[in-house]
């Protein structure tokens, strides 16, 4: 089954602040905090100045943050196509569309339009 990479959050986006990471995934602040601290000790995510010189640090993924983040992403991947083997193109195509749509719709009603701006 062919499949297409998507990138989500900081890696399509570039570095964000927390405020910006609250707004693309719907967690507040001390969460945030948390999560950044974390990921920080963890090396898969570096603080850094505003690329566009703005007061606010940024947070941008590390070389091994990608990897890891590509590794985990290729094991969903084998998932799913291990699931869907048996699948039809046409089967395939329906789910991701109805999975699309069920998407959209969540985060709609939680008033945050996909895609964002």
């Amino acid at each position: 089954m062919p499949h297409t990479r998507v990138n989500f959050g900081p890696r399509a986006q570039g570095p964000m602040s927390i405020g910006e990471l609250s707004d693309a995934f719907g967690l507040d602040a001390s969460t945030l905090n948390r999560q950044t601290a974390a990921a920080m000790r963890a090396g898969l995510v570096e603080r850094i100045p505003d690329p566009e010189g703005g007061m606010a640090r940024k947070f941008r993924i590390t070389d091994e943050g990608a990897r890891m983040l590509d590794a985990e992403r290729e094991g969903l991947v084998r998932s799913l196509e291990r699931v869907m083997a048996d699948w039809s193109d046409e089967d395939i195509s329906g789910f991701a569309a109805y999975l699309r749509r069920f998407n959209t719709d969540i985060e709609r009603l939680g008033g945050r339009p996909w895609p964002r701006p």
